[in-house]
């Protein structure tokens, strides 16, 4: 098996595309079951947040688990596979394990070292575990990429902003507030983790009264109890925007809450004096309808806009630290990997010698039918203890060298030797383009460029 990541980021998508291929929790269970059915897909752990949808994958080829997987995104987007190709990135095998770590030390995130992705990987992880999607390979995989996110916080500045999503979000809504968030009213829309970060976020700044509103009214109480705000029911959202400036949207709805109707209303109660109203809109799908950002007296801060202007990460120094750090578990991973795939054929050598043993033994029970139990014991015992004396150094030393770079090489040279049958990996040659389906449902690939990310694997066209 092999590793391939699939997906699309802020970096190559915009939100509306994000939007159609966000997996709402409810779906995910049945999304993660669709890819462990299909023919190349093994494991599967399936990301979906605000500014990110990727799939990591365990995969018997590159083409079909490529194709495989294009083929559910693409049903969850509901477009065809082509439309979706100028959008995604591959990553396959090493370059996939260089990306999952990135992402989980923050490197890939949109406030480079914010700490929240780790959070939402250990959930993505867990949700693979509690269906079964994810088998040895990704455990493996998700544990290292967890560990290396704690490290890289725990050993480098590259999070001494303490920024997230949400603190980003509200320094550019402070921009539009004359600089301020201090005794400014807000509510926040949602009462999930993105929408507890925000409450808690705004309590430290200072902002208030606060307000949380959601639709299960247990959680908006529970979470509003927690930090000293009120609690309203959804029914009275009109009402709370009229009277307050800062508004952070954070639900999992898959329909706009904060629509134009709703804005509408609100700023026919509201005193045209105090400024503009900020809407924050953190969610994918998205909460503010289109077309709320036109209306007078309004603004919003969405994942796109937060895109075109924020600064790409912190000082250079911190970002190179996280980088060494991930480079070096890059590796050791890799060494982990290599390890394990020499693993079938030195099981494979080790049957072949219990088979040619279990062989002559019973020839020479035929032969010397006189053996008594114990001497053919004995004899047997002999025998086994010979055998695996000789194998012992030479498998030790194999799986020594297969942890090395170019270890396969050992692997194969074993095969050849002993004409040993272990099940292989399909080849990867070229690198193959989403165009269209084939008659099974699957994209099938030609000419459209899909950015693939392989030391072994060339790309058809140019990388984002």
């Amino acid at each position: 098996m092999k590793l391939l990541a699939v997906g699309a980021s802020y970096r190559t998508a915009p939100v509306a595309t994000l939007e159609r291929l966000a997996v709402p929790p409810a779906d995910l269970t049945r999304t993660l079951d669709r890819l462990v059915a299909q023919p190349y897909v093994a494991e599967a752990v399936l990301v979906s947040t605000c500014n990110r949808v990727e799939v990591y994958a365990a995969v018997s080829g590159f083409h079909g688990g490529l194709g495989d997987i294009c083929a559910i995104l693409a049903e969850q987007a509901g477009c065809p596979p082509a439309a979706l190709a100028n959008h995604l990135y591959v990553h396959y095998d090493a370059a996939a394990v260089e990306h999952v770590f990135r992402v989980a030390a923050g490197l890939d995130s949109m406030v480079v070292g914010e700490a929240q992705i780790l959070g939402q990987l250990r959930d993505a992880y867990h949700s693979a575990s509690g269906t079964d999607s994810a088998g040895r390979l990704l455990h493996e995989l998700m544990q290292q990429a967890l560990r290396v996110g704690k490290r890289a916080h725990a050993e480098t500045n590259i999070d001494r902003a303490g920024q997230s999503v949400v603190t980003a979000a509200l320094d550019l809504a402070a921009a539009l507030l004359d600089g301020e968030l201090a005794g400014r009213p807000a509510v926040v829309v949602g009462a999930g983790a993105m929408g507890a970060l925000s409450v808690a976020t705004l309590s430290r700044l200072g902002a208030g009264p606060l307000t949380v509103t959601n639709r299960g009214a247990d959680r908006a109480v529970r979470l509003a109890e927690s930090y000293g705000a009120d609690a309203v029911p959804m029914a009275e959202l009109v009402d709370t925007l009229s009277t307050v400036d800062i508004v952070v949207a954070a639900t999992a709805a898959t329909e706009p809450v904060l629509t134009r109707d709703v804005v509408t209303r609100a700023l026919a109660r509201r005193d045209a004096g105090r400024g503009p109203l900020v809407l924050l809109d953190l969610a994918v799908p998205r909460d503010v309808e289109e077309g709320v950002a036109e209306l007078p007296g309004v603004e919003v801060i969405d994942i796109d806009r937060m895109a075109e202007v924020l600064a790409d990460g912190p000082a250079d120094a911190d970002a190179a630290e996280v980088t060494q750090i991930v480079t070096a578990e890059v590796e050791a991973f890799l060494s982990w990997l290599r390890g394990a795939d020499v693993a079938p054929t030195v099981a494979a050598l080790r049957g072949r010698a219990d088979d040619v043993v279990t062989a002559e033994l019973r020839r020479l029970a035929q032969r010397r039918p006189d053996f008594t139990d114990d001497q053919r014991a004995e004899v047997a015992r002999t025998v086994h203890r010979v055998v695996q004396r000789l194998l012992h150094q030479p498998t030790v030393r194999v799986r020594q060298l297969a942890a090395e770079p170019g270890g396969d090489q050992y692997a194969a040279l074993l095969r050849e030797l002993f004409d040993l049958e272990v099940p292989q990996t399909s080849p990867v040659d070229t690198v193959p383009d989403v165009v269209e389906t084939d008659p099974a449902g699957r994209p099938s690939f030609a000419a459209v460029d899909v950015p693939v990310t392989d030391p072994d694997i060339p790309s058809t066209g140019g990388s984002r």
